[in-house]
Order: structure tokens, then C-alpha cells, then sequence
């Protein structure tokens, strides 16, 4: 359920465009990413990391977007966000005593630190990986097509590397919940 609802401002950009263009489009994407946000807040009293850095980005290069009838700021921002995503992931093998993905799942399961290194890194190419493609189709295909990329293709090809990962991770993953020790 959350997936959908971390999703439903990117569908709406979707269908806005299909209805009208790239610029209504933003619009509703602008409007559809603070109503991600607040309904957030008003059911669990505090702001999702990721929901707050996509928001501040949508109003960034969707206002950029508006205000210079550019469309060139809006096909920008999912490489920013990857990109962003891409150096936390790569800066929490320097900073901090664990890895971003660590940080994240160790509450839920628990792995040797070595795959959680390597798990880390994964996530630091892919979102590297995503940035580059996003613009590769900005630069070589039409609004349509990047359109339809962002739609399905980043979150097809995202769909997929989640699979591997759990595919991958699998046999590693315990019945037990982690202990202490491993959660700090």
C-alpha cells in the first residue's frame, strides 16, 4: 500500500499529460506531491525523508518548469533525485557507523555486514544507473517517450532491481528478528 501511495503523484503527472500537456501536468504534479506530503503528516505526525526531498525538488524544477514554459527543468528532476539518492547511499560508507541500507532495513531483517556493504553499493549504481538513463531518453527521444519511460520504465526497472535484490538477499534472511547489537 505504501508503494502505491509513494507512487500516486508520479501516476497523476501520468495521466495529466495523456489529458492535457506537460505543464498542466507538472501543475498537478506539484499539487498531487504537497498533498503526498500533508496527508503523511496529518496520519503519522512526521515527514517521510524521501516524500520531503521529492516535494522540495517537484517545486524546484516544476515551478522552474511554469514560470520559463521549459519542460527542460521537469525531465531534469528525476536524474537530480537519483543522483541525490545515488550520493547519500555512496557518502553512508564514509559517514556514520552504517551503511544507508542498514539504516533502513536493519529493524526488519538481518544480514551479514558484508552483503549489506554490497547491498549499499547496488543501490548506489542503480540510482547512478537511473539518473544517466532518464537523461539519455530526455536528450534522444521525444516528450511522449520520456513521458512513457518515466511512467513505466523507471518504475518497471525499478520493480525489477527490487526483485533481484530480494532474490539475492534471500538466503540470508533469518526467521529470527536482529538482535540488539546488530540494530545499532
Amino acid at each position: 500500500m505504501k508503494m502505491l501511495f509513494d507512487f500516486f503523484p508520479v501516476v497523476l503527472f501520468f495521466i495529466s499529460y495523456k489529458l492535457w500537456d506537460i505543464y498542466m501536468a507538472t501543475a498537478v504534479l506539484i499539487g498531487a506531491s504537497l498533498l503526498q506530503t500533508g496527508l503523511w503528516w496529518l496520519k503519522y505526525h512526521r515527514f517521510e525523508k524521501m516524500h520531503l526531498v521529492t516535494l522540495v525538488l517537484v517545486c524546484i524544477f516544476g515551478g522552474a518548469t511554469l514560470l520559463l514554459q521549459n519542460e527542460m527543468f521537469i525531465k531534469w528532476k528525476p536524474t537530480v533525485i537519483n543522483w541525490l539518492f545515488a550520493a547519500a547511499f555512496a557518502g553512508s560508507h564514509v559517514v556514520g557507523r552504517k551503511v544507508l541500507i542498514k539504516r533502513m532495513m536493519a529493524d526488519h531483517i538481518r544480514l551479514p555486514e558484508v552483503v549489506w556493504l554490497k547491498l549499499n553499493l547496488a543501490w548506489t549504481g542503480f540510482f547512478l544507473l537511473m539518473g544517466a538513463l532518464n537523461l539519455i531518453v530526455v536528450y534522444q527521444f521525444d516528450t511522449d517517450t520520456w513521458v512513457n519511460f518515466k511512467m513505466f520504465g523507471m518504475l518497471g526497472l525499478t520493480f525489477v532491481f527490487v526483485v533481484v535484490q530480494s532474490i539475492a538477499i534471500s538466503r540470508y534472511i533469518s526467521d529470527e528478528p536482529p538482535r540488539q547489537d546488530e540494530q545499532s
